[in-house]
């Protein structure tokens, strides 16, 4: 995704955002950058932990919750309250594996006509702050 990015350009990007760039917020973005898996908490964790021995979990939640607050990051709460994280914060849809659990996403030039929709749908005097659409069904990988 953002594979080019050195630590001088997402330091850059969390200083735009009002957040002072640690070596772990930095590692941390730059793992949610280049892995495109939608992890969870405990993934990123368990990834960053042996190169970054000062890293807690604590840290990473944390910093995880900073990013959200900031509109870096987007969370998924695709099912069974796994909460996953997603640095593509532009609009696009999300596709399930019933099979492998990996999470992949599914780019949509007009989402726009989705939102539209749901809120035409909404009752009166409702107001979302977030919409999001999921696919379940089998992965390529899975089906072969």
């Amino acid at each position: 995704m953002y594979s080019e990015m050195t630590d001088i350009d997402i330091s850059s990007i969390l200083n735009s955002r009002g957040i002072r760039p640690s070596l772990q917020r930095i590692r941390i973005y730059q793992y949610l950058c280049n892995n495109a898996i939608h992890p969870t908490a405990e993934t990123v964790y368990t990834a960053l932990a042996s190169s970054i021995p000062t890293l807690s979990r604590t840290t990473v939640y944390n910093t995880l919750r900073l990013f959200y607050e900031h509109y870096l990051v987007q969370t998924i709460n695709i099912e069974n309250d796994e909460m996953r994280y997603d640095a593509d914060t532009t609009d696009h849809l999300h596709f399930k594996c019933s099979c492998c659990g990996e999470v992949y996403d599914v780019p949509f030039t007009d989402i726009s006509e989705i939102h539209t929709a749901i809120l035409d749908r909404l009752p009166s005097g409702f107001e979302p702050n977030k919409i999001q659409t999921f696919i379940w069904g089998i992965c390529a990988h899975c089906r072969k």
